[in-house]
């Protein structure tokens, strides 16, 4: 309910999320509800700390201030990645979201080991921890407002694709396991002079370290460019095949710059015989009518692709024969004859199973035994062969 009530007052109506603005609000809406309830809670658990003598429970209070610490680091993240394209950053500052997650990964690391240390120093040098009713009831309570403040995140993560909101959300979850492994050692405390004080820290301290070594993974992927999502891979070859006169689609790339912040270029193959002028109006409007509707930068590449004739047609079936029983080998595109009687060049380009290629075969051995297999067809035919690789 609160999450709704709070996102009516930034939405007031709107649905678009991958606009920039938008997004940028919805980010600073985020950033200030984390800064003002991980400070709470971060008060709240330090005094409970200091006054139990806990050192678990001052653990999970600093990793609360540098949860607010990472709040500040999601608006500011959020307000530059929001910033124009100008002539140092053509394609804008999109990535910066990633790197203000990549940044509160670091700091989840930073508090994790220095709670490590300190947990250690319990283990060596124990002492006795205090039970009191009010703050058991009080860090109990803080495990709800850590776990609904991850399902705020996520929830609003999710709307605007937002890699920070959604490292944030993953970062609170885990808050509230902690938590509640704290309030656990917290109450067995009472009944045993084992120093479970400082082995819960030291467990805590190691889950938070695991948990910041996660976010540093899903923020690094999308820096060093990950594979594309395959619903845009799909939408985008079912739209440019939507046009009329394009038969096929092959070599599609793209580029992430941050959230919907995307280029990408695939080539379309269309009959040889068409007018250049039709086909090119064709290409305009794919590029324009799509690049809208997914919210990207389109550029298609014409591939003409020579009229099939009876004697190309027959050729194309062998090859295709001879690919087709070949487990690595997903397709074939681009296929073409040059040359004259009887002297023959087929040009043509197979896409592989990249995870594969190698473990079975090598790029030369494919090339060698297609060659091989079309020479014992016909010794006049010439492979000229391209190998594109599907990851």
């Amino acid at each position: 309910m609160l999450t709704d009530y709070l996102f009516k007052k930034v939405a007031k109506g709107r649905t678009d999320f991958k606009d920039r603005h938008f997004r940028g609000q919805i980010g600073y809406l985020c950033g200030v509800v984390g800064i003002v309830i991980n400070l709470i809670l971060f008060f709240v658990k330090a005094a409970i700390g200091l006054l139990i003598s806990s050192v678990a429970v001052l653990a999970d209070a600093f990793n609360n201030l540098s949860d607010a610490a990472s709040s500040v680091i999601t608006i500011i993240g959020f307000k530059l990645s929001n910033k124009p394209a100008d002539k140092e950053h053509p394609y804008g500052h999109g990535r910066i979201e990633y790197l203000s997650a990549l940044i509160i990964a670091f700091l989840v690391i930073l508090v994790s080991f220095q709670f490590i240390k300190t947990s250690i120093d319990r283990i060596l040098n124990p002492a006795p921890v205090v039970f009191e009713w009010i703050p058991f009831i009080l860090l109990f309570i803080s495990i709800f407002f850590k776990l609904w403040l991850s399902l705020f995140n996520k929830k609003l993560g999710d709307k605007i694709n937002s890699a920070s909101l959604k490292a944030t959300a993953t970062d609170a979850m885990g808050d509230a396991f902690t938590t509640f492994v704290v309030v656990i050692s917290f109450f067995a405390a009472q009944f045993t002079t084992f120093p479970i004080d400082g082995y819960v820290g030291c467990l805590v301290a190691i889950f938070i370290l695991f948990a910041g070594l996660n976010l540093i993974k899903d923020t690094i992927n999308p820096l060093i460019g990950e594979a594309p999502d395959k619903e845009l891979v799909k939408d985008l070859t079912e739209g440019v095949l939507s046009y009329d006169y394009i038969t096929g689609v092959h070599d599609l790339i793209v580029h992430n710059y941050g959230p919907f912040r995307t280029m990408a270029s695939i080539h379309a193959e269309i009959p040889a015989d068409i007018s250049i002028m039709t086909i090119h109006e064709i290409i305009d409007k794919a590029e324009r009518e799509l690049s809208e509707k997914l919210r990207l930068h389109l550029v298609i590449h014409m591939d003409p692709i020579c009229i099939m004739t009876e004697e190309m047609a027959k050729i194309k079936n062998e090859v295709m024969k001879i690919i087709k029983y070949n487990p690595l080998i997903k397709s074939m595109h681009d296929f073409r004859v040059s040359g004259e009687c009887p002297k023959k060049n087929l040009i043509f380009d197979i896409v592989v199973d990249a995870h594969r290629l190698g473990k079975i075969l090598s790029e030369e051995e494919i090339k060698t035994m297609i060659k091989q297999a079309i020479h014992e067809i016909n010794p006049d035919y010439h492979c000229i062969i391209t190998i594109d690789k599907d990851y």
